[in-house]
């Protein structure tokens, strides 16, 4: 999912990441690329605005930290979970199902 789950509500973004979750066979992934937020909400400035931006333009629309979507994962069932950093703004969260 490639700058998708900014878009949505808290609700929405669960859901989206539960039908992901059910469409992957087992030991397989999703993974989701976005301008995550770093989990202390100081370094991605970009980030931070496109949240702001979100939260402006949607009707629910949010940024998230990676420590965010890696919870929202487990929840939906994954077993593992990982961050890893993008050159720029983006990360990936990848869920191990």
């Amino acid at each position: 999912m490639g700058h998708i789950l900014h878009d949505w509500d808290i609700d929405r973004k669960r859901t989206l990441l539960s039908k992901a979750f059910e469409a992957v066979p087992s030991g397989g992934a999703v993974i989701v690329y976005d301008a995550v937020i770093d989990d202390e909400r100081r370094e991605n400035v970009f980030g931070l605005l496109m949240s702001l931006n979100m939260l402006i333009e949607t009707t629910g629309g949010f940024g998230y930290t990676g420590a965010d979507c890696q919870g929202w994962m487990r929840e939906c069932g994954f077993g593992k979970t990982r961050v890893e950093q993008l050159i720029g703004p983006d990360s990936m969260v990848i869920g191990i199902k």
